[in-house]
């Protein structure tokens, strides 16, 4: 994956964490849930279980002898995915509140916690 251009990293801040069940909100993978595997910030782009899915054509190699074709998830952008509210099931947006004197993320529609 190519990089941004020099300085144009200044907000690498996502709206979705490693760990997070999340929706496909967008293109042909719409409507697909599943858990985010590795968020890249700097990319704006998310890796998530299960979607985005390719066949890779792998050499034999050390962990893998006899090589052949493999499943693997391609990086979405991040601006296709939102989070599951915990409540509904479906896509909700995040808010970010203190509660107990810790700041935790919660879902604008159901209110519920997130974290």
């Amino acid at each position: 994956m190519p990089r941004p251009s020099a300085g144009s990293h200044h907000n690498d801040k996502l709206h979705v964490k490693k760990g997070d069940n999340v929706i496909v909100l967008s293109g042909k993978h719409k409507g697909q849930t599943g858990k985010v595997l590795l968020a890249l910030p700097r990319d704006q782009k998310v890796v998530v279980e299960g979607v985005n899915m390719i066949t890779k054509n792998v050499k034999p190699s050390a962990g893998n002898p006899n090589g052949g074709q493999e499943q693997r998830e391609l990086a979405l952008h991040a601006s296709k995915v939102s989070i599951v509210d915990p409540e509904t099931g479906k896509a909700t947006r995040v808010r970010k509140q203190i509660v107990d004197g810790k700041k935790v993320r919660v879902a604008v529609a159901s209110g519920k916690n997130i974290d």
